[in-house]
């Protein structure tokens, strides 16, 4: 029988809580089966649940553990991964403790030899990063999910066999009193790094790992230094290596150093090794006696992998089941979260019936299109802080020594931080829109601008969980047809929204469903757009269409398109 931890983890800064194991279902004579299983309760596995909860999708979480994560782990977030946050309800209570930053630093041998500033405009509502250790945004979640209905986790739930056919999946449970048979429609794996159920299946990662490995470390100690990213290359008290710091709330600060080639992990999390070497990069920043507190640690490897697909029949991989990505440029967690927002509304279709064949698959098609570039890019900032041969080695050492006199060559220093991917590439992207004829505004693909409205009022406060057709217009009412084609589409299910943008609006705009006045023309300059033009959004408020002048039909097709349907399909 599986027997987890029952004890509260020891942290100097988190509460834990240790939470009840469900047992109900153990010698249940019946067997229960689920819209959606997703099993892993981190914040990938909580993030997809709650989202499903918008969309009216019942689910169970299984968490083999009965207490959220140890240590920081996860600790940046992109503004991106905020914005996904704000949906699933969350993020003003990590915006409330979370600490935020766009400014990161790299020091060669101590001297500052490069700056670099993430852009912030006006118009937007969360900082480029925001540091919070990962036991509080998991607990954040927890209690969003057990105040939703629709949302069940079962602590102390490890999986142990999964047998799957067209219809659905079967999964056998451990728990403290026994296992179970839990049937599902759906498995959604979120079970992070050591997926069991990417063990289960027996599937591979593809990519590279890198030799490179790091000690990271949570201590307690009031530096005095703004929540910046700091990296030291070549720090005399490790040299040829690495060292990465963080302030986290709390007075809690996150130190990651690299490793000798030729120490083990074991040898690393000696006390008298971390403490020798926190106290030299504490003494390097000028720390004369340092006193500090040990909260956690732990060692990991950079690695750049995938799953060359995340659909297996009826189980679907998200986060780091699908793919385990280096920390380099924050991309672990914050790629997760793209994840399963592209996921959700595509299954919860799927499972409504209203999904095209090609709607699903499309998840993975954008998701794997989006691990491979960040692999990519992760790659040229892993090999530069972990040189993985002598020769990448030598390049980087080269570029080191130089920054100290040469400009020219300091932007190599730059961590290619993680961003929203683009799916310029979506076969849900309409293709006879007027897409290229734009001059200005994101692209089919691309996330909706979250632009400023007013004090405290941001356009995706408006959003939910629905398609939404931004209608640019200075008229009191919208055209009977596009009317008429809305009522349509929604009357088979789908959910469509108009949002009116007008720049002369005194009340309402008859038709549409919510009404935002521009009158200062901001919003329409910003998304490259006059009266009668229009933007088609996702339920991911990703683009899937934008037109100068759009019609009913046009409307009509580019849905059908998002929705994943076959030209034979579409009426």
């Amino acid at each position: 029988m599986h027997q987890p931890y029952d004890v509260p983890r020891h942290s100097i800064y988190f509460d834990y809580q240790v939470f009840p194991a469900f047992t109900a279902s153990v010698g249940a004579p019946l067997i229960e089966r689920k819209p959606v299983v997703v099993v892993g309760a981190g914040p990938i596995g909580l993030t997809t649940a709650l989202d499903l909860a918008r969309q009216g999708i019942a689910c169970v979480v299984l968490a083999s553990e009965r207490q959220v994560s140890e240590g920081s782990r996860a600790i940046v977030f992109t503004r991106r991964s905020m914005e996904i946050l704000q949906q699933v309800g969350v993020a003003d209570r990590v915006s409330e403790l979370g600490l935020p930053w766009s400014c990161g630093n790299s020091f060669y041998r101590n001297q500052l030899v490069f700056r670099m500033e993430n852009p912030q405009d006006p118009d937007d509502r969360y900082a480029p990063m925001t540091n919070l250790q990962q036991p509080y945004l998991e607990q954040f979640l927890v209690e969003a999910a057990e105040a939703n209905p629709l949302v069940e986790i079962r602590w102390g739930n490890r999986v142990t066999a999964l047998t799957q056919d067209s219809e659905g999946a079967c999964l056998e449970v451990d728990t403290p009193a026994g296992s179970y048979r839990l049937d599902a429609e759906w498995v959604v794996a979120a079970d992070g790094a050591r997926s069991t159920i990417r063990s289960l299946l027996d599937l591979k990662l593809e990519g590279a790992s890198y030799e490179g490995r790091f000690v990271i470390a949570d201590i307690k100690i009031d530096l005095g230094l703004p929540t910046e990213r700091l990296a030291y290359f070549d720090p005399v008290w490790n040299p040829g290596n690495t060292v990465l710091m963080h302030r986290e709330p709390g007075n809690i600060w996150r130190i990651d150093y690299q490793l000798p080639e030729n120490e083990t992990p074991e040898q690393a999390l000696q006390p008298e090794s971390l403490r020798e070497r926190i106290n030299a990069q504490l003494q390097m920043l000028g720390v004369k006696d340092p006193q500090w507190e040990m909260d956690w640690s732990s060692v990991y490897s950079a690695r750049a992998l995938t799953l060359p697909d995340y659909i297996h029949q009826r189980v679907i991989f998200a986060g780091d089941a699908a793919h385990l990505l280096p920390i380099f440029g924050v991309r672990g967690a914050n790629t997760g979260f793209q994840d399963c927002h592209d996921l959700v509304w595509k299954l919860a279709l799927t499972l409504k019936g209203l999904a095209g064949p090609r709607l699903l698959p499309s998840y993975s098609e954008e998701r794997v299109s989006a691990a491979r570039e960040i692999i990519s890019e992760a790659g040229k900032s892993t090999r530069f802080m972990a040189p993985p041969s002598s020769g990448y080695r030598l390049v980087r050492d080269a570029v080191l020594s130089l920054s100290l006199t040469q400009a020219f060559v300091r932007p190599l220093y730059h961590w290619r931080t993680s961003r929203p991917h683009d799916y310029a590439q979506s076969v849900l992207n309409c293709p006879t829109d007027d897409n290229d004829r734009f001059t200005a505004g994101p692209r089919n693909g691309a996330p909706l601008l979250n632009l400023k409205l007013a004090d405290n009022d941001y356009l995706f406060d408006h959003l939910g969980a629905s398609f939404y057709l931004l209608y640019f217009t200075a008229e009191t009412s919208l055209c009977e047809a596009l009317l008429a084609q809305a009522q349509t589409i929604r009357s088979s299910g789908i959910p469509l929204q108009i949002i009116a943008v007008a720049q002369n609006a005194q009340s309402a705009v008859t038709g549409a469903d919510q009404l935002i006045d521009d009158a200062s023309g901001h919003i329409a300059a910003k998304y490259g757009i006059t009266e009668g033009g229009a933007y088609l959004v996702r339920p991911d408020q990703h683009i899937c269409a934008r037109w100068l002048q759009v019609s009913a039909e046009q409307l009509h097709s580019a849905i059908e398109i998002a929705l994943g349907k076959t030209p034979e399909e579409q009426p």
